[in-house]
Order: C-alpha cells, then sequence, then structure tokens
C-alpha cells in the first residue's frame, strides 16, 4: 500500500504542476481577494486588523473550492479512474494520496503567503502565527471536504457550482474556529481550544472521508 501511495502522489504532483495554470489561478483568486478587501473597506487600521483573519479565511475556502472541481475531473475522462478503481490497493489510500498532493499544490501555497497577506491587514505577528496555525491545521480538512463534494458531483453538468454548494456550507466550523482563534487570542484568551478542535475535525475528517469519497467514486463509475 505504501508504494501505491507513493506512486499515486508522485503522479499528481507531477500533473499538477504540468497543468500549473489551474494551480495557479487558484493561488492567485486567493491573493486578490485578499488584496481587494482594503480597497473596498478603507484604510481604516484598527478596523482592517479585525477583518484580517476572516477574511484570509473566507479567500482560502473560495480558493480550495475554485481548485478542488478538478481532483478527480482529468481520471475521470481519460479513464484512469476505472484503473485506480481496479487496483488492489484500498481505494481509501489512493483517495488520500490524491488528496494530500491537491493540499500540496494549493493548501502549502496559500500556507506560505497567508502570512505576507495579513501584513497589509495590519497583523500583528502574535496573531499571524495562532493565524498560520489555524490555517495549518484547518486547509487539509478543506481539502478533504472538498474531494467529498468533488467525487459526489463527478460528471455533473454544472458541477461546480453545485461542489460550492454542497461543501461551503460544511466549512462553516472550520472559518469559525479559525477566525475565532485570532480574536480569543487578540482578546487575551487562550487559543487551545479552538486549535485542539481544529485538531479534531482533522482527526475526524482524515477517518470519514476517504472511505466516504471512495464510495462516491464507485457510485459515479457505476
Amino acid at each position: 500500500m505504501l508504494s501505491v501511495f507513493s506512486a499515486v502522489l508522485h503522479r499528481e504532483w507531477l500533473l499538477a504542476w504540468r497543468t500549473h495554470a489551474d494551480v495557479l489561478a487558484a493561488l492567485a483568486f486567493f491573493v486578490i481577494v485578499t488584496a481587494l478587501v482594503p480597497l473596498g473597506v478603507g484604510a481604516e487600521a484598527e478596523q482592517l486588523r479585525r477583518l484580517a483573519p476572516g477574511m484570509v479565511w473566507i479567500a482560502a475556502l473560495l480558493a480550495s473550492a475554485l481548485a478542488a472541481g478538478r481532483l478527480f475531473a482529468g481520471d475521470h475522462a481519460d479513464g484512469s479512474l476505472e484503473q485506480l478503481l481496479l487496483s488492489a490497493a484500498p481505494l481509501s489510500v489512493i483517495v488520500v494520496a490524491k488528496v494530500l498532493a491537491h493540499w500540496l499544490v494549493t493548501g502549502l501555497p496559500m500556507l506560505a503567503i497567508a502570512p505576507l497577506l495579513a501584513l497589509q491587514f495590519g497583523l500583528p505577528a502574535d496573531e499571524q502565527g495562532v493565524l498560520w496555525l489555524g490555517l495549518l491545521l484547518g486547509t487539509p480538512v478543506i481539502s478533504l471536504i472538498n474531494a467529498i463534494g468533488s467525487a459526489l458531483t463527478l460528471g455533473l453538468r454544472g458541477g461546480g457550482v453545485l461542489l460550492s454548494l454542497l461543501v461551503l456550507p460544511l466549512q462553516v466550523p472550520i472559518l469559525i474556529l479559525g477566525t475565532g482563534a485570532v480574536q480569543a487570542h487578540a482578546g487575551g484568551l487562550g487559543v487551545d481550544a479552538h486549535l485542539k478542535l481544529l485538531g479534531g475535525l482533522l482527526a475526524i475528517a482524515l477517518a470519514l472521508a476517504p472511505p466516504t469519497v471512495a464510495l462516491a467514486l464507485r457510485i459515479a463509475v457505476d
């Protein structure tokens, strides 16, 4: 199973960078959404600081959903999805590898530039650290939820819109906990509860999302 996991991860990584326009589009969307906020709400420093966590998280949710529609679409179009379903390795292992590759090319770059984007809102360094930790725990959950939505809408006309309608409501708790951690830290309260809950959501998503995606993919192919 480890060899299959590594092979699928390597394949998805190469495919993602060969079609790098999709990756760059999601990253550019993330940057543009956060960059436009100060232009729309004004340059009042305290107001921008309060808006920073929510806007970074909202941009991350939307950018991830933008890239999620193609998570299984290419395999479905060229017939390789059927070959993956026939593999001797558990389909859940293959799903985890594909989702990890998706997170590496979408979530990880957002993690890298999120502190830089937060600077334009005047967010202090310690609050940037809390925001980064929340994104580190929350973005993999977002990718796993997006994988469920992508599998459920695979092959459907207008699947991109339907995908957003399916996954964004499920990601509201992540948004609340991620922004709440920064706000709690700014108010002098502890952030352990928020981060532990995000970690718990990650554990639940890792346990439930792969078999759910595998079942949805089998239904889509059948």
